[in-house]
């Protein structure tokens, strides 16, 4: 990508600026205070991180938030998108609640606050309390409900200070990692027969919606990933199975978020009942629809050998029997962790949703966009971010409202499964010292923002 020259254009008023970051990744203080063992800490110990990461030091955040929180200051950052940690807060999943791990996410609002920046928490960004993880997780309706219960005392602490929640962070990967490959925590590899997490964690979406705005919640979302789906062949087998990924990956989601139906009958069928009622709830209206973006997917028919990775995290041969294969694109620059860097590909996804929704599709938010690149002077970083950047402002050009973006990430920090080897992170850390040192990307960010902000009509 070209480094980039021209003043980037200028976005709607009001559109927000900010960065993102996640409880599991960056907290540590694994045993602090009271805070429960979620299931990845378990995949954490069971040696599934690679490279043995100290997942329960992370970068520090539990204890250095203020630090963190005065980085996002110096950016001119509008929002932080942090995650709350369901363990720390009521470390058996249900059951008493934990004061000090419910203190922890009170000061770092407050912090938050005290610096001008917009607090917007998501409930749920996969760290599940280990003992509900053990009795089926996402796989019982229980697990639903105990969210739902979890998204009431959080929003009964926090509501009168945060404007923006989400409830879940990324269901479909959740599914597909978690439940059908085992690539992620809890490490099942049921396939197909992972459906039922996917519904039960919308369940818990629209529980936990219901709970959040009889708190007093004020605007309630949900972050979803979202990719483009390619075919990559001309065979009607390719088309098959670059359809059937499409619907598994991103409207198996949306759809019912959306719509309030399953976007096809036979998927319906596979879900534990009683589904249309439950579909009710999961269509709670959104005040804004929070999109995820990577990269696009490549798929056709299933080829002799695994054709890349499965999902946006780890680097996952599909196994074989699945109606699908991947394919790597070959014609695109690729980031550190070998994903194919395609900006226009956030606005195809944007427009595919407005085209698909119409009405029905609230503001959108892009909860997620980033790269994972070495090095501190890290002028990769910046093209990427600029040229998704233009990308976007093409997509709020052609119509699309979209209300802001935070780039994932902040710092860098535990990537799941692949440990400290990816670095995402607008601020480096040194994972000896945990000291913090701004990247170039950081820099361009910042200055960015500030460019916005001063020609923005007053």
């Amino acid at each position: 990508m070209p480094t980039p020259s021209e003043p980037m254009p200028l976005f709607p008023p009001g559109f927000l600026w900010g960065a993102a970051a996640s409880a599991f990744q960056t907290e540590g203080a694994a045993a602090t205070d009271g805070k429960g063992l979620s299931g990845w800490d378990a995949f954490a110990a069971a040696g599934r991180i690679k490279g043995g990461a100290d997942a329960a030091r992370g970068t520090g955040f539990h204890d250095r938030y203020r630090e963190d929180v005065a980085l996002l200051a110096g950016l001119g950052a509008d929002v932080f998108r942090f995650s709350v940690s369901w363990p720390r807060v009521i470390p058996g999943g249900s059951g008493p609640v934990n004061a000090p791990g419910l203190d922890f996410y009170d000061r770092l609002v407050d912090e938050l606050c005290a610096r001008g920046i917009r607090p917007a928490p998501t409930l749920y960004h996969w760290d599940t309390p280990l003992p509900l993880d053990e009795a089926g997780g996402w796989l019982r309706r229980d697990t639903a409900e105990r969210f739902a219960e979890y998204a009431a005392v959080v929003a009964g602490r926090l509501a009168d200070r945060v404007p923006l929640w989400m409830t879940l962070n990324e269901p479909a990967e959740v599914t597909l990692l978690g439940y059908a490959l085992g690539e992620h925590a809890p490490g099942r590899r049921l396939l197909f027969d992972a459906l039922p997490a996917a519904h039960h964690q919308l369940l818990a979406h629209g529980l936990a919606a219901q709970a959040l705005r009889a708190a007093g919640a004020a605007r309630v979302g949900i972050a979803v990933s979202h990719s483009p789906v390619w075919t990559a062949g001309d065979g009607e087998d390719d088309r098959f199975a670059a359809g059937l990924y499409d619907t598994l990956t991103n409207h198996l989601f949306s759809d019912p978020l959306l719509t309030g139906a399953y976007p096809d009958e036979d998927i319906a069928a596979l879900m534990p009942g009683p589904v249309a009622e439950d579909l009710a709830v999961i269509a709670q209206p959104l005040d804004f629809y929070g999109v995820n973006y990577y990269h696009p997917m490549l798929v056709g028919a299933p080829a002799g050998e695994a054709g890349g990775a499965l999902d946006s995290f780890a680097g996952v041969g599909m196994p074989e029997g699945l109606p699908f294969g991947l394919r790597d694109i070959e014609t695109a620059e690729h980031t550190d962790f070998g994903w194919p860097v395609v900006p226009d590909g956030l606005r195809e996804v944007l427009t595919g949703l407005r085209d698909r929704y119409g009405k029905r599709l609230p503001p959108v938010i892009v909860t997620e966009n980033g790269c994972s690149y070495e090095g501190t002077d890290d002028q990769r970083r910046i093209a990427f971010l600029d040229a998704h950047l233009r990308a976007l402002h093409r997509a709020v050009e052609e119509g699309v409202d979209v209300r802001g973006y935070f780039t994932w990430s902040l710092t860098d920090n535990i990537e799941w499964a692949q440990g400290a080897a990816q670095r995402f992170g607008l601020v480096h850390i040194d994972y000896e010292t945990l000291a913090r040192t701004p990247k170039a990307s950081y820099a361009w960010y910042r200055d960015m923002i500030a460019a916005q902000k001063r020609r923005e009509p007053r």
